[in-house]
C-alpha cells in the first residue's frame, strides 16, 4: 500500500498556509518586527533633529499655518516626542505609550499636509506610512526582542 501523500487532518491545508497570519512567536517575524520598529524610531529621531534645526521656521510655516496657539513651544512638543519616544521605541520601552505620541504627531502631520496640499499622495505618504507603522505598535506592543517584553518576564511568576 502507498503512503498517503493527504494532509494530516491537524496540518493546515495549502491555501490555510499561504493566507494565515504570520505567527507572532516566529523568530524571523519577532526580527522583521525588531527591525521596522528601530528603522521607524531612528528614522523619526532625524524629524525631531529637523525641528529643533530650525524652530521658527517650522513653527511659523506648519504650527502657525494649521492654526495652532503658541507655535514655537508646540514645535518643541513635537520635536522632543519624536527624538525621546522615538528613541524609546527603538528600545521597546514603554512602547504603546511611546507609539500613541508618535501617532499624535504623525496626525498633526497628515493634518498639515491635507490642509496645505489636498490629497496628493506624495506629501501624506511618509506621515501616512509612519502613522501605520506606530497604529500598529499601539496595537500590537513591542514584540518579544524589547524592553517590554524582559520587563513583563519579570512579572510572571
Amino acid at each position: 500500500m502507498a503512503p498517503s501523500t493527504s494532509p494530516s487532518p491537524n496540518s493546515p491545508s495549502l491555501p490555510q498556509r499561504l493566507l494565515a497570519p504570520s505567527s507572532s512567536d516566529g523568530t524571523l517575524f519577532q526580527l522583521a518586527w525588531l527591525f521596522a520598529r528601530v528603522v521607524a524610531g531612528g528614522l523619526m529621531i532625524h524629524n525631531g533633529i529637523g525641528k529643533l534645526g530650525d524652530v521658527e521656521g517650522f513653527a511659523t510655516h506648519v504650527v502657525s499655518f494649521i492654526g495652532l496657539p503658541f507655535p514655537v513651544f508646540f514645535t518643541y512638543c513635537a520635536a522632543y516626542v519624536e527624538i525621546i519616544s522615538a528613541g524609546l521605541l527603538m528600545l521597546g520601552f514603554l512602547t504603546r505609550a511611546n507609539a500613541l505620541a508618535l501617532l499624535g504627531t504623525m496626525g498633526v502631520a497628515i493634518f498639515f499636509h491635507l490642509k496645505g496640499d489636498g490629497f496628493k499622495i506624495a506629501p501624506l505618504e511618509t506621515a501616512s506610512l509612519y502613522a501605520t507603522l506606530y497604529l500598529f505598535l499601539l496595537a500590537n506592543g513591542p514584540g518579544l526582542f524589547s524592553l517590554d517584553a524582559l520587563i513583563a518576564k519579570k512579572f510572571e511568576s
